[in-house]
């Protein structure tokens, strides 16, 4: 009976402590209970693999923001509000990454867009969605991994060559006039910002090494590919 009556006691102090916890702190606790149980079922090549992914991603909305400040007219082209709020929108936005304004397009197609003079809408857009779409399809279309998941480490690698190209046309490709299609690192007697380069060999660094770590982790080779980024050609994904 004594027994009962403290399993009884301890229900209700358990039941009174959980009412008495601010909701926002309850929150916090239930939270931080699922990210302990996802962490269960987690190598350290997968905490390797999420770190890579999201530090990428930061890098793209980075970028993103920079592109927009350095070519303000393509903004325009898209929304009335400021930057960071477009940035908000496209990372965490309820579109699938599937933006009508661009046809839908993913990966390298979208990242062509940028390229071509027959597009005449927004130009950062499709250069961003091109580079995120394309990193989470070479991740086997995943942000977060598990022991299970299975990433091809020879798509990693191919998607690191399309970003060295991408970065290649960013500073080099003209249009018919001469133009560059989107104004980034900006070098000359008065200027030398190399900012954009070295947020891009992050994304690449991080990528590669990714890539290798996997390829000798699951002994699967990686063939390198001879590409010459001056072709402006990407490597399908």
């Amino acid at each position: 009976m004594k027994k009962k009556m403290n399993k009884l006691y301890y229900f209700f102090f358990c039941l009174i402590f959980s009412i008495s916890l601010p909701i926002s702190h309850a929150k916090e606790i239930v939270e931080s209970d699922r990210q302990s149980v996802r962490q269960l079922g987690k190598t350290d090549f997968d905490r390797m693999a999420d770190h890579e992914i999201r530090e990428n991603i930061q890098s793209l909305k980075t970028l993103m923001l920079k592109l927009y400040k350095r070519n303000p007219s393509e903004l325009k082209k898209s929304t009335s509000e400021d930057p960071e709020k477009m940035v908000n929108w496209v990372f965490n936005g309820n579109h699938n990454w599937n933006f009508e304004a661009i046809n839908n397009a993913q990966g390298t197609d979208a990242m062509d867009l940028t390229f071509s003079e027959d597009y005449k809408g927004d130009k950062v857009l499709p250069f961003i969605v091109g580079i995120y779409t394309m990193l989470i399809k070479a991740h086997g279309g995943k942000k977060e991994f598990y022991l299970f998941d299975s990433v091809d480490p020879q798509l990693l690698y191919n998607a690191s060559r399309n970003i060295e190209t991408a970065v290649w046309k960013l500073s080099n490709a003209k249009d018919s006039s001469g133009k560059s299609f989107l104004l980034a690192n900006e070098i000359n007697e008065k200027e030398s910002n190399l900012s954009f380069e070295r947020e891009f060999g992050k994304i690449i660094g991080r990528t590669d090494f990714l890539a290798f770590t996997l390829s000798e982790k699951t002994e699967r080779g990686i063939t390198r590919i001879i590409q010459n980024v001056t072709t402006g050609l990407f490597i399908p994904i």
